[in-house]
């Protein structure tokens, strides 16, 4: 049966993870070591050993994530069929590498300029999001544009799955105004631990200097489809995989489109690939006759390789 493999972003670390793998399998001991170098400081010891406050950074969570991704990818590469890929926001990296448009070194690179572009972006203009929960995507988008004035910044940046939208803006416009979607009927308007307005225009300076790096890398034709978080369609081209990736940073995440498009293409099983569950959650909120599963740690590679 057809099958996709997702990849998940920000929020789904743990200090801790992947390490099992290091302890199992040389060739992730191997690709960690590599990682640390190429990075210039010891990613696992913070991937490792923590503190999570240092984890939760987003200039350390991507290319955390991105590793853990990259390492059960090595793992378990020759062993699933797949026929699609997708990944949430900063998990479209992984997406890529998985489908042969970016090598190891190249998204490795790309991550940690993006996470630390983004995490200055933060700092130079403070944003916040937040889940907005039980409310039509489409009630959420029209008060994000009611309260979106201009000068403050509101904008719908993740579409997750149908009743979970996180909206990105301003840090204080955005907490004075987030009762806004409680008053209109959204059962949780919840404050996310960020460092900054994600998907929105307050990261257009990051963009600008991550579409040069984007734009000076080596992108190859994909081999398998690739959905975007942009439109929520298939890619295979490496131009549009390149533009795609660089309007991606500004624009929302149109998690649950890319569900649905998917699924519509005929695809009815899903694994997600890396930590955590978020995915699985998502798309058992999204869609309905299909199968999903999870790898993440070492027990859950050998199901794989022995199966």
């Amino acid at each position: 049966m057809p099958t996709a493999l997702l990849f998940a972003g920000q929020g789904s670390q743990y200090v801790g993870m992947m390490r099992d793998l290091a302890d199992e399998h040389s060739t992730a001991r191997e690709l960690v070591a590599h990682a640390d170098a190429l990075l210039g400081y010891s990613l696992s010891s913070i991937v490792f050993e923590g503190p999570e406050e240092r984890l939760k950074e987003t200039r350390y969570t991507q290319p955390a994530l991105f590793l853990h991704e990259a390492v059960v990818m090595g793992l378990v590469r020759e062993y699933i069929k797949c026929d699609a890929v997708a990944g949430h926001s900063l998990g479209e990296y992984s997406a890529l590498y998985a489908a042969g448009v970016i090598d190891f070194d190249t998204a490795l690179r790309l991550v940690q300029l993006r996470g630390t572009l983004m995490f200055e972006a933060g700092e130079k203009l403070p944003g916040t999001m937040f889940a907005v929960i039980g409310l039509d995507d489409d009630k959420v988008q029209a008060i994000c544009n009611r309260l979106n004035d201009g000068e403050n910044v509101v904008v719908a940046a993740n579409f997750n799955a149908p009743g979970q939208v996180v909206v990105s803006g301003s840090a204080q416009y955005l907490r004075d105004h987030a009762t806004t979607f409680k008053e209109e009927g959204a059962r949780m308007v919840v404050e996310l631990p960020v460092s900054g307005a994600f998907h929105s225009p307050l990261l257009e300076s990051a963009r600008e200097r991550l579409a040069e790096a984007i734009n000076a890398a080596d992108f190859r034709d994909a081999s398998v489809d690739v959905y975007c978080n942009v439109d929520a369609l298939p890619v295979r081209s490496a131009e549009l995989l390149r533009a795609r990736l660089i309007q991606q940073l500004v624009s929302p995440v149109l998690w649950t489109q890319t569900m649905r498009s998917m699924q519509q293409a005929g695809i009815s099983e899903f694994c997600e690939i890396g930590p955590g569950s978020v995915l699985q959650g998502l798309l058992k909120r999204t869609l309905q006759g299909t199968s999903f599963r999870g790898i993440d740690k070492a027990a859950d590679v050998q199901s794989v390789l022995h199966s």
